[in-house]
């Protein structure tokens, strides 16, 4: 029996398929490290392009977001369908399709280029939005296309190729590996397979190394020694947790709602939405003096770092532009500018406790309003710590972030991510109707091509 044991041992460890296999798959988490690194420098320049622009022309910079809008969404429309939005709801659709051809439409190399491209344009042109919902897509993507070159077979394997090259994704992103992996738990999969932790957490390891050594070991928002005690600062706690729940809720209500509302019209004229959007943004950047523009990764490491002001309209105002950036229809994420949100609403009530660090109470709006809007409070405080290199912190974020879940739950019983999951396969399902609704398509037999995976 033991001699039986070593030979299958063996024949696992000399197996030429299951060496290929391991090669392609860490070549696939390296690959979503490196793309990942190259995004985030684009990002940032397409960022910074916008705003020293804005700085050197302000009035010729309003015109940029509608006309900028107007172009993303014709190449979106025509090239790159199905790269719209920020790229989770469909990753995690993707984890619940039957059929290999409905996962290749919006997870093919195609839409990896496009939610690139239009991303940094939709940077370009000062729309509120983010990388890292784009990147888990990209992610998903780069991992799942490895069923091209490997024979990866079997259902659990394509969720967990998904699942990995997500997490991947958010790893590679932040350069925070531990959020990538309780981000994949606690978002991309509510039914978590067991089996899928070794391939999930050699993704975000390979791919998280492979960020750091192009980009380097930094920290998103710098590194912040703030501290306080639960003692002292457990009124902020309260209040962080009870505004990041109630603005993350209801951010999360109106988009799902606005979406809800304008499907129609955003179908039959998606550019004048897209311009009507540009416009709205350009008027909440000349209210905000331009700091409602890109990500607000800006706006967020200052209130971190002390080098600027708390203002009590700039979370406002923000809270408005990302709104007006995800329904103009263009791809795009809603992290970064919702830690953004979340630091301009902890910083606004440091006037009430002027014995807390204002980087505290950042940190707290932070992780409240981004467990408001996504209901992930483990991985919201997680990302927070690793992205400020802060661990002493730990009780008081996840006060904040569990308060926040509470009231954001009941404002907004289904989590957005999911919700937006389920109305995306919802559109798929009616786009293939009319097709399945033919005399002759109920006639045809299945072929090989629609076989479930």
């Amino acid at each position: 029996m033991h001699r039986k044991h070593i030979h299958n041992v063996r024949r696992y460890v000399m197996s030429t398929r299951k060496w290929k296999l391991r090669v392609v798959f860490w070549g696939g988490a390296i690959t979503i490290g490196a793309i990942a690194a190259l995004f985030a420098m684009a990002s940032f320049e397409s960022d910074e392009l916008f705003r020293s622009f804005y700085q050197n022309h302000p009035v010729l910079s309003l015109l940029i977001p509608p006309t900028g809008l107007v172009l993303i969404a014709i190449l979106t429309r025509y090239v790159f369908k199905g790269a719209e939005g920020s790229g989770i709801p469909q990753a995690i659709a993707s984890l619940n399709m039957h059929t290999s051809i409905a996962r290749s439409a919006i997870l093919s190399p195609k839409i990896v280029v496009g939610k690139i491209l239009l991303t940094c344009g939709g940077l370009l042109s000062g729309a509120s939005i983010g990388r890292e919902g784009p990147t888990v897509h990209i992610g998903a993507a780069i991992m799942y296309s490895l069923r091209r070159v490997a024979p990866f077979r079997g259902k659990d394997i394509t969720r967990g190729l998904i699942l990995a090259g997500g997490a991947a994704g958010i790893s590679a992103a932040f350069n925070t590996p531990l959020a990538g992996i309780m981000f994949a738990v606690e978002e991309m999969s509510r039914s978590f397979e067991e089996r899928t932790n070794g391939i999930l957490l050699i993704a975000v390891i390979l791919a998280g190394i492979t960020a750091i050594s192009i980009l380097g070991n930094y920290t998103y928002f710098g590194t912040s020694a703030a501290t306080t005690t639960l003692i002292e600062v457990w009124p902020a706690i309260l209040i962080c947790g009870l505004l990041g729940g109630f603005f993350g809720g209801t951010f999360s209500t109106l988009l799902l709602l606005l979406t809800k509302l304008i499907a129609n019209f955003a179908k039959q004229h998606p550019f004048t939405l897209a311009f009507g959007c540009g416009l709205m943004i350009s008027l909440l950047g000349f209210l905000s003096s331009g700091h409602t523009f890109g990500t607000g990764y800006h706006e967020a490491k200052d209130l971190m770092t002390g080098d600027a002001q708390p203002d009590m309209m700039f979370p406002i105002y923000k809270y408005m532009a990302t709104i007006v950036s995800y329904l103009s229809g263009i791809p795009g994420g809603i992290f970064a500018p919702s830690l953004s949100i979340g630091a301009g609403l902890g910083a606004s009530i440091s006037e009430f406790f002027p014995y807390i660090p204002l980087a505290v109470l950042a940190m707290l709006g932070m992780v409240g309003y981004f467990t408001g809007v996504a209901q992930t409070p483990i991985t919201a405080l997680v990302i927070v710590m690793e992205m400020t290199d802060n661990s002493s912190m730990l009780l008081p974020l996840m006060a904040t972030a569990l308060i926040a879940k509470g009231i954001s739950r009941w404002i907004c019983p289904r989590p957005i991510y999911q919700a937006m999951a389920e109305a995306y396969v919802g559109i798929l399902v009616n786009q293939d109707e009319p097709k399945t609704s033919k005399p002759e398509a109920s006639k045809q037999k299945p072929t090989n091509s629609n076989k479930t995976d």
